[in-house]
């Protein structure tokens, strides 16, 4: 077997909600593209994946990933996955994380299709099905954040993470109490406070939400502030999570173990380089007995990747719905959703086993990069 062609159709994503931005965001809401990535082989067998986001257009790597990455894959067998994984990510500089994550992920969807098997079963079923929390958008009050976190505990999630607006530590805190007092002292909270502060601000934020019993401290700090993270660490009893977008690929969380910087190691299919880097990553963490917990993939598709890696990691705890779920969920029939209970159950069709809605792209088709 081996891959013929490589194609990338752009797609418009239009009436995203508009929302108030994170710091780390700029503008949220309004229009964007997806990426459809086809990888076809000679033996019919096409994998797909998604590039882009509705913060992040796919027009941003789709260059790179048709200019650098499609040499590296023509004429090659697309079981090959690690040879490929590791000679995109050799000349990653010239290309983006994102788009090295989207070939991966349509690589592991061809080899399940030849399998006749769903990822997870490829990658090994740990479990089928996991808990699902719901992280927030910026909100205008701490009001709005309690009654949020009311309306999807009704639901049945299983958790609230806040996204706070990260101008003052004391309008944080406010916002992380009133949330607590709001869903009483038997729900999993969290604060993901978007690398906003420093030391100073985020040992404030985090003796407060400690005595408030949130599950875990989130990116308080710089994504390459190891230094403070560790000083932050010896200082706190609340679970630090970082690593998320600390820079590099898979090997840059090295320097975090061995400093002993984070409680939990962080990252997702298109942050890390696709499905090959997260279950890296996931059993190098489970090798210190520290939980890798899998962040929003930023689009319908890349969820579907990240649910297949849950089902196949065992030291990762829950699944992360972002808000608003409409600008989270575009170019699928069937989105990946969790039932009453905040339960996600898993995809047992062959690859990724989503149906993508082709229809919807072909309407909105604006340009077929070859």
């Amino acid at each position: 077997m081996k891959i013929i062609d490589l194609t990338l159709t752009l797609f418009k994503w239009e009436g995203i909600p508009v929302g108030l931005a994170k710091r780390h965001t700029g503008r949220i809401g309004g229009d964007s593209q997806i990426g459809l990535l086809a990888i076809s082989t000679d033996e019919g067998i096409k994998g797909h994946s998604f590039l882009g986001a509705s913060g992040r257009s796919a027009e941003f790597d789709a260059g790179s990933l048709i200019h650098y990455l499609k040499p590296i894959l023509m004429d090659q067998n697309p079981l090959d996955r690690e040879k490929l994984f590791d000679r995109m990510n050799f000349i990653e500089r010239n290309t983006t994380i994102r788009a090295v994550g989207a070939v991966d992920i349509a690589l592991w969807d061809i080899a399940g299709k030849v399998a006749g098997l769903p990822i997870h079963q490829l990658l090994g079923t740990y479990r089928d099905s996991i808990p699902a929390y719901v992280s927030s958008p910026r909100l205008a009050t701490a009001d709005d954040y309690a009654a949020e976190a009311l309306e999807y505990k009704s639901r049945g999630l299983q958790g609230y993470k806040i996204h706070p607006p990260a101008i003052t530590a004391k309008e944080d805190i406010e916002i992380c109490t009133s949330v607590r007092k709001a869903v009483g002292d038997d729900y999993k909270l969290m604060l993901d406070s978007i690398w906003a502060y420093n030391y100073t601000q985020a040992l404030e934020v985090g003796i407060a939400i400690q005595e408030l019993d949130y599950y875990w401290f989130e990116d308080p700090l710089a994504g390459d502030d190891i230094y403070n993270y560790v000083k932050l660490k010896e200082h706190l009893d609340i679970p630090i999570m970082a690593t998320e977008h600390s820079p590099g690929g898979f090997t840059a969380y090295a320097p975090w173990l061995m400093n002993q910087a984070t409680d939990y190691l962080r990252g997702d299919v298109a942050v890390k380089g696709g499905i090959t880097a997260v279950m890296k990553t996931a059993h190098l963490a489970e090798a210190f007995h520290m939980n890798y917990e899998i962040h929003h993939g930023g689009n319908s598709l890349n969820n579907v990747a990240n649910l297949h890696a849950s089902m196949a990691i065992k030291n990762t705890e829950l699944f992360e719905f972002l808000l608003p779920s409409e600008a989270q969920k575009y170019g699928l029939l069937e989105d990946v959703e969790p039932d009453q209970n905040g339960i996600v159950h898993t995809m047992n069709e062959p690859g990724l086993g989503a149906k993508i809605d082709f229809d919807l792209i072909e309407r909105n088709k604006t340009v077929l990069l070859t």
